[in-house]
């Protein structure tokens, strides 16, 4: 039988950009995700330096959840969510991102939201910014490339930290921020930090640039955050891929130790409040320049995180037998020597699932930080087909989550990792940041709304609704599902 804690908190997770539309509503200004195209599993996603309005931009009405919230959040008491994890639109509140005055009218969307939630018995767990930089701030400044933006993001942070004291508990700074570290992909660095790379410039020490301010931006609001509340719990939240050897070849053990540090270099810094060593022997290796002021060392010291919030969908093997320079080998994530894992089958865009690697990065994380953890995203994009009898049977994501839980409850209660909630990502269908397609689907509650933008948005309750509401009634205890095909 599954047990997990009487206070364990069970809900889902969204993102404003992917979930929200109203682009332009309430006094919104544009973000770094407005200026993103359509993609496809095979067709990378565009970045557009304006509007074209030729160009369909499908977070633009997203799946217009800014008009529908009270419909939406009527479903998820319906389901018994516990949670709801989503993120604050940045550029709701400051339009251009370096106002000195917030936009009221975004403010307000936010209070009316979380009042929704708390009055449906539903705890808001907020990130800051999920993607959202203003667009201004990216075009003026140059993202977090540059200093400035550090202090534009902290009066972002203390007025919504301000404004939101006594409704919001638990807090993330940057959402998925050691995604940075795959700057080959333009996506990464312009979603997370605003920033694009200019030809002859050295792309890793851009990227490293904008990661030190990053880091700096995230200790100062922590900090500012404790001053206005102390009772916030505010975390990190990453993006967790492990890195498993093909084989026991004892220099493929280690290879894959040593890629892990692209995971683990956000997380060390946010969590002990200094660089790793093996970061500065990189930097002193590889000639990087990191701007690293007097004073910096103190500030990361003094903003260390509470808990750690992640992502979880996949596993990567490595092989030393495999060619570096062959892209066919950079699965995800940009690292050298990646292969296709024999023993695990792959989703419909090709992600390894690995239930069991959940329990293995709950562990590793937990031993390496000593710091609670908090699932915030885990889910299985597919292709959704609506039956002859009008529903949808999605036996298949059941069946992935409900392996991802069995090993969660092994992890809290066979190998004592503390977890204080698992808010599964894409609750409702949204639009996928990857590809920005709708049809690589995750949730729980299907919406009428195609790759092109056609649809009516209407909302329909899948078989993992009714099976997902009986695993929060039951805390866990009743995984069981009997298919209804």
């Amino acid at each position: 039988m599954t047990q997990f804690p009487k206070d364990f908190l069970w809900g889902g997770a969204v993102a404003a950009h992917q979930l929200e539309g109203g682009w332009e509503a309430g006094g919104k200004g544009p973000s770094v995700a407005d200026v993103l195209t359509a993609g496809a599993v095979e067709q990378q996603r565009q970045i557009h330096q304006e509007i074209d309005p030729n160009v369909y931009y499908p977070n633009h009405e997203a799946v217009d959840f800014y008009h529908r919230y009270k419909e939406d959040i009527a479903l998820f008491k319906e389901m018994g969510l516990q949670a709801f994890r989503t993120s604050i639109y940045w550029s709701r509140i400051f339009p251009k991102g370096d106002e000195v005055e917030p936009n009221e009218g975004g403010l307000q969307f936010y209070d009316n939201l979380f009042d929704e939630l708390i009055a449906n018995g539903i705890e808001p767990v907020i990130t800051l910014t999920h993607f959202e930089m203003p667009l201004h701030l990216a075009q003026e400044y140059g993202g977090f490339r540059n200093r400035k933006v550090v202090d534009y993001f902290v009066h972002f942070a203390e007025t919504v930290f301000e404004r939101y004291k006594d409704k919001v508990k638990y807090w993330m700074t940057f959402n998925e921020i050691n995604n940075m570290m795959d700057y080959e992909n333009p996506i990464f660095l312009w979603t997370n930090a605003g920033v694009t790379v200019e030809e002859g410039e050295d792309a890793e020490e851009v990227m490293y640039t904008a990661a030190h301010h990053l880091l700096l931006a995230s200790a100062l609001a922590v900090a500012k955050g404790k001053e206005i509340n102390t009772d916030f719990k505010i975390g990190t939240m990453i993006s967790h891929v492990p890195i498993y050897p093909k084989n026991c070849l004892p220099d493929n053990v280690m290879l894959a130790d040593e890629s892990m540090r692209l995971r683990f270099f956000f997380p060390d810094v946010q969590v002990r409040g200094y660089y790793p060593s093996y970061a500065l022997k990189k930097f002193e290796r590889d000639n990087i320049s990191v701007p690293i002021q007097a004073g910096d060392e103190d500030i990361l010291k003094a903003g260390t995180v509470d808990y750690i919030g992640f992502s979880y969908y996949m596993s990567n093997a490595v092989d030393i037998a495999s060619e570096e320079s062959d892209d066919d080998h950079k699965i995800h994530g940009q690292i050298p020597y990646q292969v296709e894992n024999p023993y695990l089958e792959v989703s419909d865009w090709g992600w390894a699932v690995d239930p069991v690697g959940l329990r293995y990065t709950l562990n590793r994380l937990w031993e390496r930080y000593q710091l609670p953890l908090f699932i915030v995203e885990n889910g299985l994009g597919a292709y959704d087909e609506i039956s002859e009898d009008g529903q949808i049977h999605d036996d298949y994501r059941i069946d992935y989550l409900r392996k991802h839980i069995e090993e969660m409850e092994i992890a809290i209660n066979y190998d004592g990792v503390e977890v204080w909630g698992y808010t599964p990502w894409g609750i409702i269908d949204l639009v996928s940041f990857t590809s920005g397609q709708m049809s690589k689907r995750y949730g729980m509650i299907y919406v009428d709304r195609d790759d092109d933008g056609s649809g009516s948005f209407d909302r329909k309750k899948k078989d993992s609704f009714d099976w997902y509401k009986q695993v929060i009634a039951s805390n866990g205890e009743n995984l069981s599902w009997e298919s209804r095909k």
